[in-house]
Formats: C-alpha cells, sequence, structure tokens
C-alpha cells in the first residue's frame, strides 16, 4: 500500500486546532479537549465498527450500551465519502449525535428527516452545481456537453447543472454517464460523441479516475479544440497534470474548496517527533516512506525496499522534504478538518455558556459540560457562529451547509508540458453587495489563439443588425441570424429581439442605430418644387398680357364677338388658377392645407363657368335668330354672367360644407414612403375632394358637350370649336391626373395635381386665346367687320 501523505497532514490539522484551542483562555478556559482517531482503510465494515466503538466507548460492537462515563465523546468528525457519511449518518441520527464532514458533498445529505445530526465544513454539492452553471452562463457558454459518473454523485450534479443551465437560456448539446467499468461502457462511442458535436466546452462532473479512459481514447482518436469545466472532485488532481494529458487539459477552469491558512502550522509540521506522536505507528510509517530509511527493531512498512544499513534516527529534519505534507499553500481539507475542530469546541463553550433559563432542556435549564446528552450539545451546533483567523465566519444553515464558497482554478501550461493549477478567483454565494463571481480574466490561460475565451454555441454569433431565431427541430441556442425588418434595429449581439424606432425615427444601413427620419415636402429649395414655382409665375403672366391686349384693341370686331367682358373674366380667372399652385409648394402649414384645395376649386369653377357661359351664348346666338325662337326672352345681356355666378355659387357651397364639416390639416405620414416623414396636408374627407373635383368634370363635361354640338354653327372665329378643343384637352388632363395620382407618394403626389393645374391651364390660354392674339398681333386685316362679315355673306 501507498501512504499518502495528504492524509497525515489532514491528521496533524485536527492535532494542530486541538492544542490550539487547549492554550486559549477566551475559548473553553480550564477545559482540555482530546480526540479518538480511527483508520477503517476506507473499508464500510471498519466504518461500522470504528463508529459503534466510539459510541459504546469499548472495543465491542454493542449496540445501545455505552460504558463511558467521563469525559463524554462531543462529535465524530468524518468521513471524507458521502456513502461513508451516510452510512455513518444513518446510526449516529438515532443517537442525536453531532457529526462533522470535512469533504462530503452529496447533496443527499442535507435531508434533515434522514440526517438529523450531520453537519459539514464544506458546501453542498448542490451550490457547486449551481456555481458551475453560473460560470458556463457567465462565459457566455449556451452550448455546453456534459460528462458525469454514473453515481449518485454525478447523477445528482447533473441534475442541478441541467436545470440552471436551461434556465440561464442555454442548451445541453449531450449528456454522458461514464463507469469505472470499462465492460461496461463503450469509450470509444462516448468520445465520438465529444468529437462530433459542436459543443466545444465540457462540464465534466466525476473523479479523475472516471475521467482517464475517456482522456486516453481522447487522445488516440486526436479530438482536439475542446475545453474542459471541472468538479471540485478532479480540479485540483494531481493525476491528470502529467504532459500526458496537457494538450487536452490545459485552459481546464472550475471549482476547488476553498484554500486558506493555518498560521503557525507549517512550523508545527516540521516540528513533528516520530517518538513521540500519537499515532506512533502512522508516525513511523511517515518518516520511513519520506526520508527513505527504517527504524531499527521495525518490520519495513514503506513501498520503498530501503537498505538496512540507512536506518531511521528520529532527527531528519522535515524541513528538506518537499512534498504535499508540508505544502500549506492552500490548504483545503487539511483547513476544513481544522474548521471543524474549532466549530466543535465553539458549540461545547456556548453550552458551558448556558444560562438557567435560557437553555435547550425542560423548562429552559442547562446541561453541564462534564455531563451533557448528545442531543443537547446539537442544540448548539444548529446555532453555532466560529469567526476563523482569515475573518471567514462559519455557521450552518437549515440543512447542516456551511457558506458556499469556492476557489476557481485555472489549468495553466507550464514551459516544460507540465500543467499547474493557479487560483484565478472565488465564487461566494453568500455575497450580497457584489457579483456572486470574483475573477481575475486576465490571470486566465486559455488554449486558444490570442488567449481568448473560447467559443461554444450552437450557432454564429449575430452581429448588430440581426436577431437570434430558432432552428426549426433545434433547441433554442441552435439558431440563425435573420436581419431586423424594416423600422426596426437591434444595437448588441446575439440579440433575441429587435427593437422597433421610434415614429419619427428610421434604422441606419447597420439597423444598429435610429436616427431621425428626413422630412419630405414640396418645398422651394427643392429643384422640382423651384421649376414648378417658376412655371406657375411665368404662366399668370400670360393671362395678364393678354387682358391687357384685348383691353388695347377692345372696339375691334374679334375681340367683341364674343363677349368681350365674359373673356376678360375668363384671363383674370386663368392667372389665379396658375397663381393658387403656388399654394401647394412649401410647408403644409395648417392655414395653407385649409385653404389651398378649396381655392383651387373655385377659381377653376369660375375659369368653366366662363368657358360654360360662352359655349351657351355661342348656341344662343344662332338659336334665338331662328323665327318664333322661345329662346329670345332668354337672350338678354346678363346671361352668361348669371350662368357665372350660379356655378361658382354652386362650388363654393360645396367648399364651405367641406371647410366647415371636415376641414383638411396638416399630417406627418409615416408610412406613404419609409424611412422619411411625408408632411402633407389630410383632406380628411376624401369624398368632399372628390365632389369638389367632380363638380369641376361635370361643368367641363357640359360645356364640351355643348360647344361640340355647336361646333357647325357659322361663326368666321368658331367660338364653339376653340371651347371644344380647350375643354377636351382639360378633361384629358383631370382624367390621367386621378391614376397617376393615387400611384405617387409624398411630394410626388403634390406635383402631380400641381402639373394638372399647370397644363389644364395652358390647354384652355392656348385653345381659347392664340388663335385670336394671332390674328391680333399678326393678321390685323382679318380683324374687322367687312371682313367677318363678307365671309358669312359668302358662306350663305
Amino acid at each position: 500500500m501507498r501512504f499518502r501523505y495528504e492524509n497525515y497532514q489532514q491528521f496533524q490539522a485536527m492535532r494542530y486546532a486541538v492544542e490550539e484551542i487547549n492554550q486559549r483562555s477566551d475559548l473553553l478556559p480550564n477545559i482540555t479537549l482530546g480526540f479518538y482517531a480511527y483508520d477503517s482503510c476506507a473499508a464500510q465494515q471498519n466504518e461500522i465498527k470504528g463508529t459503534l466503538w466510539m459510541l459504546t466507548g469499548t472495543n465491542e460492537v454493542m449496540p445501545n450500551y455505552c460504558c463511558r462515563k467521563s469525559p463524554p465523546l462531543s462529535a465524530i468528525i468524518g468521513h471524507s465519502k458521502s456513502t461513508y457519511s451516510m452510512l455513518i449518518g444513518h446510526i449516529l441520527g438515532l443517537y442525536k449525535f453531532p457529526q462533522i464532514s470535512y469533504f462530503s458533498t452529496s447533496s443527499l445529505l442535507s435531508d434533515r428527516t434522514t440526517f438529523s445530526s450531520f453537519f459539514r465544513t464544506v458546501p453542498s454539492d448542490v451550490f457547486q452545481s449551481r456555481g458551475l452553471a453560473q460560470m458556463v452562463l457567465h462565459f457566455k457558454w449556451t452550448w455546453v456537453g456534459l460528462i458525469a459518473s454514473n453515481d449518485d454523485y454525478g447523477y445528482k450534479g447533473l441534475e442541478v447543472i441541467k436545470q440552471e443551465i436551461t434556465k440561464g437560456g442555454a442548451c445541453v448539446a449531450y449528456i454522458i454517464y461514464m463507469s469505472r467499468n470499462l465492460i461496461d461502457q463503450n469509450i470509444h462511442n462516448i468520445v465520438q460523441v465529444i468529437k462530433e458535436s459542436s459543443a466545444n466546452v465540457l462540464v465534466a462532473f466525476c473523479t479523475d479516475v472516471y475521467l482517464i479512459p475517456v482522456l486516453d481514447e481522447m487522445l488516440k482518436q486526436n479530438v482536439t479544440g475542446k475545453s474542459f469545466v471541472a468538479s471540485e472532485a478532479w480540479s485540483i488532481s494531481n493525476v491528470l497534470t502529467v504532459p500526458k494529458y496537457s494538450s487536452l487539459l490545459s485552459g481546464t477552469i472550475g471549482f476547488a474548496f476553498h484554500s486558506s491558512t493555518i498560521p503557525g502550522f507549517q512550523n508545527y509540521l516540521n516540528s513533528i517527533n516520530p517518538l513521540n506522536t500519537p499515532g506512533t505507528m502512522w508516525s513511523t510509517f511517515f518518516w520511513e516512506e519520506a526520508f527513505g530509511c527504517t527504524f531499527p527493531n521495525q518490520t519495513n512498512h514503506s513501498i520503498i525496499v530501503n537498505d538496512l544499513e540507512n536506518p531511521c534516527t528520529g532527527d531528519e529534519n522535515l524541513e528538506n522534504l518537499q512534498n504535499s505534507y508540508n505544502d500549506v499553500s492552500s490548504l483545503r481539507a487539511s483547513h476544513n478538518i481544522y474548521t471543524a475542530v474549532y466549530v466543535i469546541a465553539k458549540a461545547l463553550d456556548d453550552l458551558n455558556h448556558c444560562r438557567t433559563l435560557a437553555g435547550p432542556l425542560f423548562n429552559k435549564y442547562c446541561s453541564k459540560l462534564n455531563n451533557f446528552e448528545p442531543w443537547q450539545l446539537l442544540h448548539y451546533f444548529k446555532k453555532v457562529r466560529v469567526k476563523l483567523s482569515n475573518d471567514r465566519e462559519v455557521y450552518f444553515d437549515e440543512d447542516g451547509n456551511p457558506p458556499a464558497v469556492y476557489d476557481i482554478v485555472n489549468w495553466h501550461l507550464g514551459s516544460d508540458g507540465t500543467i499547474r493549477q493557479v487560483k484565478v478567483g472565488n465564487y461566494d454565494a453568500t455575497d450580497t453587495s457584489r457579483n456572486i463571481f470574483s475573477i481575475n480574466i486576465s490571470a486566465i490561460w486559455w488554449p486558444t489563439e490570442n488567449n481568448e475565451i473560447p467559443f461554444s454555441v450552437c450557432g454564429q454569433s449575430c452581429p448588430v443588425g440581426f436577431r437570434k431565431a430558432p432552428r426549426r427541430g433545434k433547441p433554442v441556442c441552435c439558431f440563425e441570424c435573420v436581419p431586423c425588418a424594416q423600422g426596426e434595429i437591434s444595437n448588441q449581439t446575439d440579440s433575441i429581439d429587435c427593437l422597433k424606432c421610434p415614429w419619427n425615427m428610421w434604422p441606419n444601413s447597420r439597423r444598429d442605430r435610429c436616427f431621425p427620419k428626413p422630412i419630405e415636402f414640396l418645398s422651394y429649395e427643392d429643384s422640382l418644387g423651384i421649376t414648378l414655382a417658376a412655371i406657375s409665375s411665368f404662366s399668370c403672366v400670360v393671362p395678364i398680357s393678354i387682358f391687357r391686349l384685348f383691353i388695347h384693341y377692345k372696339s375691334t370686331p374679334i375681340v367683341r364677338a364674343n363677349n368681350h367682358y365674359v373673356s376678360c373674366i375668363l384671363l383674370v380667372s386663368l392667372s389665379f388658377c396658375f397663381l393658387c399652385a403656388l399654394a401647394f409648394i412649401g410647408y403644409p402649414q395648417p392655414e395653407k392645407c385649409l385653404l389651398r384645395q378649396a381655392a383651387f376649386g373655385l377659381v377653376f369653377a369660375l375659369c368653366v363657368s366662363c368657358i360654360l357661359a360662352k359655349t351657351i351664348i355661342v348656341v344662343f346666338a344662332f338659336m334665338a335668330t331662328k323665327p318664333g325662337s322661345s329662346l329670345k326672352k332668354w337672350t338678354t345681356p346678363y346671361l352668361p354672367y348669371m350662368i357665372i355666378v350660379i356655378c361658382t355659387l354652386i362650388q363654393f357651397t360645396l367648399c364651405v360644407l367641406w371647410l366647415t364639416i371636415s376641414p383638411p390639416f396638416p399630417q406627418y405620414n409615416i408610412e406613404a414612403k419609409p424611412g422619411i416623414i411625408v408632411v402633407e396636408c389630410n383632406e380628411n374627407s376624401p369624398f368632399a375632394f372628390w365632389c369638389m373635383l367632380g363638380y369641376l368634370g361635370f361643368l367641363a363635361s357640359v360645356s364640351f358637350t355643348v360647344a361640340f354640338l355647336a361646333r357647325r354653327l357659322p361663326d368666321n372665329f368658331n367660338e364653339a370649336k376653340l371651347i371644344t378643343f380647350s375643354m377636351l384637352a382639360f378633361l384629358s388632363v383631370w382624367v390621367y391626373f386621378i391614376p397617376a395620382s393615387l400611384s405617387a407618394q409624398g411630394k410626388y403626389t403634390v406635383a402631380m395635381e400641381i402639373f394638372a393645374i399647370l397644363t389644364s391651364s395652358w390647354a384652355l390660354v392656348v385653345c381659347m386665346f392664340l388663335s385670336k392674339c394671332f390674328i391680333i398681333l399678326f393678321r390685323p386685316n382679318m380683324n374687322s367687320r367687312e371682313n367677318l362679315m363678307g365671309k358669312d355673306r359668302g358662306r350663305k
């Protein structure tokens, strides 16, 4: 058998704690502590025997009997293995006998119904499992594999890890349970699953014994690029730190029991004398193993075959040793034993300071320190609080667990190919003032290029401007990147949802930021707006110029032939038609929106009414001259003006009703053109708008029909033909305007209406007055009464 230096150090830690307490005056003054130490050699039968020996006080197994009277046995420290602690706990729980384990972590031991007197100075595996899951989430590993031993330790640990990982939004790629019996499992298939999985991080919840076959097969199959997360059962294992496994395990990060120091402990370890130390047989085993010598008249118990000429003197210097016995840099199990002794001492001290009427006994009486029952001391265990030299306070929760504090260790690859286990942080579940993780990221060594954190996700990271969308039939962590919808952004990588921009903002090209939408309206700064305004301004001068020409030649036959005054009204109204286009250019202010369509409707109604009046005058002029015509009584100088007033008044009424009941108003249109706010006038009542426009069409249609029917009437200047062409052009423009305006968007809708106004106005000017102006200016011989009458007679 091999002598284990670390176990002997743990034994000395218990001795040191007892001796230190016995020398203190503030803890159990005038009371001397003692201890028994049993070595069961990890055999269950010996565990039961040792437990019953301690309970009975003899070397005979006699249940329900105790011959020890003084001093009383206070508590039992042990066992290190959870399975054995459960075995002992079932027995000690019957007697309500305090039991403290320094290394048993199984969550089953937290069951107070079964293990009512069990306590421990190490946290339960539940805390470790939660911590490991939180560390996985801390490094943003959302796609991980889980492997564990097929025992209570592995099953319970992975159960909690899986729950916590899933709760945190990550996913488990696979779960593998390993057996110590290689015959019962196919290591090749296990490693094949690990190799083929896209999960680059493995959480291994097992001891090093289970992991070795898997690592050997991974080397055989040349598996690379996998990072391990270690449970405390193997995170500080020396068996796995050999160069053979460095390519697989370098960069491993995991939990280890909290390490600490014990002041003066190293000097104590180096002062041990093998000849007068409690546990003499263990001391001689240790001495012979450590120094490679043999005590005289002693059997060589060491695995090393020593030369009998190299006897042990007992004076060898322990300070020259470099092994796990006197390595006190990171005490874990030894410190837990040291803590357990202090917990027992503090509970005894609290019992000793019990005051009558405040004790745990009937009627609140107290028991005596030299004569108490185990359940009486158990009362103080539940409430004990011990302040250690490292300023940590130890106490137990309702399940007998101490505060959960772990070291985070990282496996650094040395230049010689060996691995060093370096503490890089802490996990303190009791810390409420800051993050429970305290990790020095710069101290972590990762086996990746540029020492970057390993990447382990089911899908590629989604950049800004994209969101994660789940893949059909895959876990939620397996996703694909989908661009944010129109009007939405994501300003973080791996966003689950895109954020909608405010109504007045729009995403940039990368869809990672919202910026104000540009405002669009037909403005005077716009080239299109300037062009239309210039055309409108120039166009309005043309009717005025013709008006002045008609005033100058008002006595000529061509001007007087078709009602000189109605033509002047028509020219003025046409000038206003051109000018009303300006009301559609510029920022749509409330007043402008309210009046522009009404002004357009009234001016054009006046214009078309004048043409209708001229058309009727032409018809009446020839029809009334026939003998017996009833139209003579209607042929008065006031008839055209009556037509103009009545037709315009109807349009005026329609506009007043529209503006009163449902007036137009300015609005921000964000739907017309994506990414642009179109400032426009909302007509509020499309029905009223189309009624106004329909009335204009009605007037124009009547004028066209009457003029068309009268086109063959004798007339040197044939006003009827001119009206026919002008109305045909007018109607054509507005008929084409309807589908064009419906298909246009934003400012182009307004531009289309302005274009229709200008075009239709020019059609009237050209068709009605171009030929007359040409005769007045360039054919004055035709502008005479003789010419007009002569042609008439010639036709007759």
